[in-house]
């Protein structure tokens, strides 16, 4: 199931992407997330009952929607540093014993077809095309082999960087967390409907040329790895946001004279293979 988040007059809501159009759901994505198994089987079934009885329901033209992060209320946004083999080569780093864990807050979160601010403090920029992971039950010391059993959903993102900030300090938090650097979306896709996570085609586009162009099977810690470690010492629950890291092709790992950092007016795709693009554009802060 694709579902995807809407601004509305009476605040966001629920959508379910089917071959008619968006059906609005009778639950918000947060009641869903915290509602388990149950919720998402009471969703399916209200699915099937408007596909069977078209005319009672109503579908919405998803151009006509204003997007919101696809999950806007995570209690957690961590994120997992240099897990593809290529980008930490092409970041001159070594290959991590364990895995890098940093992370970000809800101000950073931006949806798809949102502008995002370019801060005025920065002038490098960077992409990064991430596959994110959302929790879909609570978590703690889950053994790997168990570990995507507790995942809701897979979703696009994009960990937008300022480098320059980034590396100011041995922390890379300042540089991670600006707002709007961590659009999420559009579409939240179950689990069931991913399959394999760690099979899936990864791509970034600078106004429509291809930036990156990788596989979530090039990652040093899988997801099942991921959620399975982080697990062990911190407690997930339904609804957070795992970042699990972003191929080769950054600007960074460009050589120097070849570095065009975003600039305003770039438009910035992220593609996954089953969950869609995710597109922003970029403004410069005033």
């Amino acid at each position: 199931m694709k579902l995807l988040t809407f601004r509305t007059e009476d605040g966001l809501q629920l959508g379910i992407k089917t071959d008619k159009g968006v059906l609005q759901a009778p639950r918000t994505i947060d009641q869903v997330l915290q509602g388990g198994p149950e919720a998402l089987a009471e969703l399916t079934t209200y699915v099937r009952q408007a596909v069977e009885h078209v005319s009672d329901f109503v579908f919405l033209r998803e151009e006509d929607l204003q997007f919101a992060p696809c999950v806007p209320n995570p209690q957690k946004i961590i994120c997992v540093g240099l897990n593809y083999r290529k980008h930490a080569e092409e970041s001159n780093m070594p290959i991590p014993e364990y895995p890098i864990l940093f992370n970000k807050f809800n101000n950073a979160l931006a949806a798809h077809g949102d502008e995002v601010l370019l801060p005025a403090q920065s002038q490098q920029v960077d992409y990064e095309a991430e596959l994110a992971i959302v929790i879909g039950k609570t978590a703690k010391r889950v053994p790997k082999e168990e570990a995507l059993s507790y995942v809701f959903g897979y979703c696009a993102a994009n960990d937008l960087s300022a480098r320059d900030l980034q590396f100011r300090t041995n922390q890379w938090l300042l540089g991670k967390s600006c707002d709007g650097f961590s659009p999420l979306g559009p579409y939240l896709v179950t689990a069931d409907e991913v399959g394999n996570p760690n099979e899936l085609a990864i791509r970034s586009y600078v106004n429509g040329e291809l930036r990156q162009n990788s596989n979530t099977a090039d990652m040093i810690f899988h997801c099942d790895e991921l959620v399975s470690y982080i697990s062990r010492f911190m407690t997930l629950v339904p609804g957070d946001v795992i970042l699990t890291g972003t191929p080769e092709g950054v600007i960074m790992g460009y050589p120097k004279e070849q570095q065009v950092w975003l600039k305003e007016g770039d438009e910035v795709t992220i593609e996954i293979e089953k969950l869609g693009c995710l597109t922003n554009r970029m403004k410069q802060e005033g």
